[in-house]
Order: structure tokens, then C-alpha cells, then sequence
């Protein structure tokens, strides 16, 4: 089996710089949907047709695995498929899908090419209450398939027929090749319809099949950003229906957005407006507050992130306790029973166990030990304006609030530094570290005072 997706339209409704098939669904272009799905389904060959955009397409979705087919000139769907013909060979089918079609499943598609079969046309038609708009499926007296007939060229009685084309179907490639070199444009449009094909198929003789998919959905297509809007909320629902099937408690079903591959244990506890991009594992037991953006995070048994907090390319140990509003950069790597509080940032740093930040804070490019305490207004300056530097506090350490750790710069085990420090030697085990002005008052000192215009 083979595959081609029609990837060419430019999508003028989307009053958008971007082609049409790279406008996003959960943070991934349509077209990057499709082809996933497709190769799921293990095609021998897999090309897309390309138009507008086309250095944009390619360079967003480059792969290997994939025959670009230029189709210059849009001129039908029947046009686009000729132009991947070339790239494709005469055994097995073609299966036909398209970019701006990114709901389709896997389980649909397999089972209309097993309907197609080596010797048939399976098309994936559906019935809609309202069917506008769309091919109408034209059958004979024995409900056979016969034709189909695009709404501008329907008579009144064909376009009262509520079973429509989706645009989706699966042919013998040798078949399909003959009959795209038959095509004619007299028609409303004056373009060549793929669709044309199913006369022809039933002319020579070729059974014609109709497959429909378990949910309307997976078949509506994408022309203006209120549809993609649609669509993404279909998708999120569809997404947070399957959370909640494997035992996740989701507070709001409706509001939560995965634009990527989110993993959860057990009792995993989800609460409103949480966003989970790349992929995103959270062990049994974790609860996440609302209103939180995790990205390629790592998250341990029993952890509880509370609302607002923001991680990217992180890793959480079991049973940590973080946020509110606290935010973990790429490289940050907890151990077990680490804390870390409200307004306090993490980058590219390893926190051993039981330690913690509970506010106002920036650890940065730091290597931290267990038990460790860190106090508000603390800051690792860790860059010199050209270099950055690491900052290593051992086992035990107690660093006072408002203090400045200038890396390089090592605090030893059981360190205590006091409050307001600015710290640029390294500071003894077991010792108490002083780095600060002299206090002094000086009396008989007047405030200035705002002089007053003239």
C-alpha cells in the first residue's frame, strides 16, 4: 500500500501567512497529524503533494521517508493525485488522504484499504443532517455506487442525497493511473475531480465500496481558523476522554490542553487550565494545581506542583512539593522531597534530597546537596557577563536570606551563610560565613527635601 496526501491548498480563509496545512492542531501542524498517522500504517511509499508554501511545507516536515510532488498549478484534486502518480509504482493501492483532514484514525484508514482490498475502490463516504457543500455518493437501484457528483454540478434530486464524499479512497494503483490520464475538466469548476475516477472504476467494471467512520469528526476538513478552532477542541476532548478511561481525575475535561504525549500513573490528578507540551510523564499519585505549563518534564511519584508554575526540560523526584508560580528551566533535576517554593527559579541545576528553595530565589548552573536551605532573595550569579560559572553548596549547607553566591564558588557541608552575604571564596564546612557592610548610623543626618517650583 501506498499513500499520497494532498498538501497543496493555499487556505486564503485563513488570512495567514502560513500555508494552510501547517496551521497547528495541540502545537503540531495538520499535515505533521496525517503523516503520523500514516505511517502508522506501515506504507510502502508515502508522498505529499505540495503548492503554496511549498519551502515552508518541506522545511517544517522534512523526513526522509517522504516523495515531494509539486502541483504548481491547482487545478483539482484529480490534478494533485497525477502529479504524485510519477512517484509511485503500480502494485498495491494508493491510498488518498489529505492535509487539512488531521483527525482521521488509523483504525478508519486500515479498514478502508482492507476493504479495497487488490481489486476494489473503497471510499470513506459519511452522512450528514446538513450535507452543503459536499460531493453527494450517487447509488443505483441495488445501492451500489455508481458516481459522485460535486454539489455545483448536483440536479435538485442528487442534491437531496445526505451521504456524502469525504474526499478519502483507496484504489489499485495501476487502475488509478489509467484513470487519472482519463480525466476531463468540463465541469462547473473547470477543474479535474478525483472523483471522476468512481464512474470510470464502475465502467470498467470495478466494484465500488463505501466505508464510513465510527465519529463524523475524523473526516471534517480545515478552511478558516474557526474550524481549526473547532477542531482543536475536538482533539483535546478526544484526548481527555482516553485520560480519563485509564483512571486519570481530570477537575475539567473541557479545559486541558496536551501538544504532545502526556504519560500518567495511577491517581494521577489533573486540575483546570493545565498545558503539557513534548512529552510529559507524571508517576502515581502526582496532583498538578491549575493553571500550570509543563514541557518535557519528568515528574516522580507522590509529587504535588501546585497552580501557575511553569517547567520545561525538567526532572522531579518523588514526593516534591512545588509552587506556587515556581519555574524550573531546561537541566534542572530534582531528587526525592525536594521543595521549591513560590517565585523561585531553577536552571540547569541538580537539587539533592530534602533540600529546599521556598521563595524568591534563582539557582542557577548549581549543584546542590541534600538537606541543603536556601533562603529567600538568594541568587547564584552564576555569568560574568561573557562565561557562566557553577556554584556547588555541600550537604547540610544553610544559606542565609538575600545572599549572592558569585561563582565559582563552593559552600562546604554544614556551611551556614549569613543573611544578606554577598559570597566570592569559597565559605568552610561547619563554619559561619559573614560577607557584609559594616552597620552604620550616622546622626545629625538630614533627608533631602523635593524643592518646590519658583
Amino acid at each position: 500500500m501506498q499513500i499520497t496526501i494532498l498538501a497543496a491548498g493555499q487556505g486564503k480563509r485563513m488570512n495567514s501567512r502560513l500555508p494552510k496545512v501547517l496551521q497547528p492542531i495541540a502545537g503540531q501542524p495538520m499535515l505533521g497529524h496525517v503523516l503520523a498517522t500514516s505511517r502508522s500504517l506501515g506504507p510502502r511509499a508515502l508522498c505529499v503533494v505540495y503548492g503554496h508554501g511549498g519551502d515552508q511545507v518541506q522545511t517544517a516536515l522534512t523526513a526522509p521517508d517522504i516523495l515531494w510532488a509539486e502541483q504548481a498549478q491547482q487545478l483539482g484534486t484529480g490534478h494533485a493525485v497525477q502529479q504524485a502518480m510519477p512517484l509511485l509504482g503500480d502494485e498495491g493501492a494508493v491510498l488518498v488522504l489529505y492535509g487539512d483532514v488531521p483527525l482521521i484514525r488509523a483504525n478508519t484508514l486500515q479498514a478502508l484499504v482492507d476493504a479495497a482490498g487488490s481489486s476494489r475502490v473503497a471510499l470513506l463516504t459519511v452522512t450528514l443532517a446538513n450535507p452543503k457543500g459536499y460531493g453527494r455518493i450517487v447509488r443505483d437501484v441495488n445501492d451500489r455506487v455508481v458516481s459522485i457528483v460535486e454539489e455545483k454540478d448536483a440536479s435538485a434530486a442528487e442534491k437531496a442525497i445526505r451521504e456524502v464524499n469525504t474526499g478519502i479512497l483507496c484504489a489499485p494503483a495501476a487502475m488509478l493511473r489509467g484513470w487519472l490520464g482519463r480525466l476531463q475538466n468540463n465541469n462547473a469548476q473547470g477543474e479535474y475531480y478525483l472523483t471522476d475516477v468512481i464512474a470510470m472504476a464502475v465502467a470498467d467494471g470495478v466494484e465500488v465500496v463505501a466505508q464510513q467512520p465510527e465519529h463524523e469528526w475524523e473526516v471534517l476538513g480545515v478552511n478558516n481558523k474557526a474550524q481549526l478552532a473547532e477542531l482543536e477542541r475536538i482533539h483535546q476532548r478526544n484526548q481527555a476522554d482516553a485520560l480519563l478511561d485509564a483512571g486519570v481525575t481530570l477537575l475539567d475535561p473541557t479545559r486541558i490542553d496536551i501538544r504532545g504525549e502526556l504519560v500518567c500513573g495511577r491517581d494521577v490528578e489533573i486540575d483546570v487550565g493545565c498545558v503539557f507540551e513534548g512529552r510529559v510523564e507524571l508517576a502515581d499519585g502526582v496532583r498538578v494545581g491549575a493553571h500550570c505549563v509543563l514541557k518535557d518534564v519528568t515528574v516522580g511519584a507522590g509529587s504535588v506542583i501546585k497552580p501557575f508554575c511553569h517547567f520545561e526540560e525538567a526532572v522531579i523526584g518523588a514526593a516534591g512539593v512545588l509552587g506556587p508560580y515556581a519555574r524550573l528551566r531546561p537541566g534542572t533535576v530534582l531528587a526525592e522531597d525536594v521543595h521549591v517554593g513560590n517565585f523561585v527559579e531553577i536552571k540547569n541545576s541538580q537539587i539533592a534530597a530534602h533540600s529546599k528553595a521556598n521563595h524568591l530565589a534563582y539557582v542557577g548552573d548549581a549543584t546542590v546537596g541534600s538537606r541543603v536551605n536556601i533562603g529567600a532573595g538568594v541568587i547564584t550569579c552564576n555569568y560574568d557577563g561573557a562565561n557562566k560559572f557553577r556554584t556547588v553548596i555541600e550537604d547540610d549547607a544553610f544559606i542565609g536570606s538575600d545572599s549572592q553566591l558569585v561563582a565559582p564558588v563552593t559552600v562546604g557541608k554544614g556551611a551556614t551563610i549569613a543573611a544578606g552575604t554577598t559570597l566570592t571564596q569559597n565559605a568552610p564546612a561547619d563554619a559561619l560565613t559573614i560577607g557584609r557592610a559594616r552597620q552604620l548610623s550616622i546622626t545629625g543626618w538630614v533627608r533631602p527635601v523635593k524643592k518646590r517650583p519658583a
